[in-house]
């Protein structure tokens, strides 16, 4: 499984980007966006499953962040609104059969990382 991330940048605070994860597309397992800032762990963002699209989100960005799947494109995305400096990170991609977690650890599959900066 290849999974390609796309779409990050710079924005401003406040403004939208919106991320992009293609290459998967299987039933029964679940999608995870997670982000990693300078000198701090690697955390989850939101998770979706691909069967139903439940989705799951951190406290952070509850309100901000959407994450929906297009099974026609087999692709993940992440609507990121109103983001905060706080926000800045690599954000990657990731699978794994079954539910959604939020532990990176439970995540087989991933995809190499886009960058977001907020500016502010």
């Amino acid at each position: 499984v290849q999974l390609q991330a796309s779409g990050g940048g710079l924005v401003q605070a406040g403004g939208s980007l919106r991320l992009s994860c293609e290459g998967f597309g299987r039933t029964n397992y679940a999608m995870g966006w997670f982000r990693q800032a300078p000198g701090k762990e690697r955390e989850f963002v939101a998770g979706i499953t691909w069967n139903w699209g439940t989705t799951v989100y951190a406290d952070s960005v509850k309100g901000r962040f959407t994450i929906s799947r297009d099974k026609a494109k087999r692709t993940v995305y992440l609507q990121m609104d109103k983001v905060k400096a706080e926000d800045t990170a690599v954000y990657y991609c990731a699978a794994r059969s079954g539910d959604i977690t939020t532990k990176t650890t439970e995540y087989y599959f991933w995809g190499q990382g886009t960058r977001v900066t907020v500016s502010s």
